[in-house]
């Protein structure tokens, strides 16, 4: 199979990076999400993963994907597809309280923009990803406006997804 690969934006900054799908390290995972792109959400930028932004979206794939290519501790360039119940993520401290409902599954789409991440939350524990993409191109640019995020907010930001 070709390498196919995803662009994955910030849109109000004009920020934008290019992300090769790891099919031979996570392929149930990058199928998943090919077929649900384009995908696109409000941004967030993680309270205890360090340098992580994400999108939130409903599950798009028929079965959840196993966790393949799993790390607890992404380098820059990854990308990582989470999966949580509403109830995970339940605590007022997160903030989705007008997103999450506790009967919902919730898919979390994150790119990982700089080192020194660590997946450990104090409500749960450890909360492994899968790592489905490497950005192979503008991440530089694409760190710079994820700090610009992490300082003036992420308020009417979107992070997409798109085939590239």
């Amino acid at each position: 199979m070709a390498d196919r690969f995803v662009t994955v934006s910030l849109e109000l900054r004009d920020a934008h990076c290019t992300v090769r799908l790891l099919d031979d390290r996570a392929p149930l995972t990058c199928a998943a999400v090919w077929e649900a792109l384009p995908l696109s959400g409000d941004v967030y930028h993680a309270k205890y993963a360090r340098n992580e932004i994400y999108a939130l979206f409903p599950p798009f794939a028929s079965t959840e994907p196993p966790l393949e290519n799993p790390t607890v501790t992404p380098i820059p360039g990854d990308l990582c597809y989470f999966s949580f119940t509403g109830t995970e993520l339940g605590s007022p401290a997160y903030g989705y309280d007008r997103e999450v409902r506790p009967s919902a599954t919730v898919v979390d789409l994150a790119l990982f923009y700089e080192r020194n991440n660590l997946l450990l939350n104090g409500d749960v524990g450890w909360v492994p990803g899968i790592v489905w993409g490497q950005v192979t191109d503008g991440l530089d640019r694409m760190a710079e406006a994820c700090n610009d995020l992490w300082r003036t907010g992420a308020a009417g930001e979107r992070l997409s997804f798109r085939r590239a």
